[in-house]
């Protein structure tokens, strides 16, 4: 029980009192998450192509554009199977959807951080 509290709370989602809407509202606040990350790839990945004109000094192998989108695609692919697993807790259970969403939430909006700090930290 402690666990489904603090999957609810994640998601600002204390107050809802259906299954359904506990779902809605987790894929809601994963599809903000998701959008905010998108936003900030484009800039990341903008500012990453800009350090490629600039720098001539690597000498071969990835650039940081196409190392920032080799990353990225891991990075998603990751995220996506790490839900997978953190939603079999609760495998064919009303939870697993709610779960899942929460998980990618919370994972993408620490890669929307990351994504920052690579633009802003140079």
């Amino acid at each position: 029980m402690l666990l489904i509290t603090l999957l609810l709370a994640a998601a600002d989602c204390g107050n809802l009192r259906t299954q359904t809407a506990m779902t809605a509202c987790a894929g809601q606040s994963y599809a903000a998450a998701d959008a905010e990350m998108t936003r900030h790839w484009k800039v990341t990945y903008a500012y990453m192509k800009g350090r490629d004109a600039h720098d001539t000094s690597r000498g071969g192998g990835f650039g940081y554009a196409a190392a920032a989108l080799a990353s990225q695609r891991a990075w998603l692919q990751y995220r996506d199977t790490q839900c997978v697993i953190e939603g079999g807790e609760f495998a064919g259970g009303t939870l697993q959807p709610m779960a899942q969403a929460q998980c990618k939430a919370r994972l993408t909006k620490a890669r929307t951080a990351q994504l920052k700090a690579l633009v802003w930290r140079t």
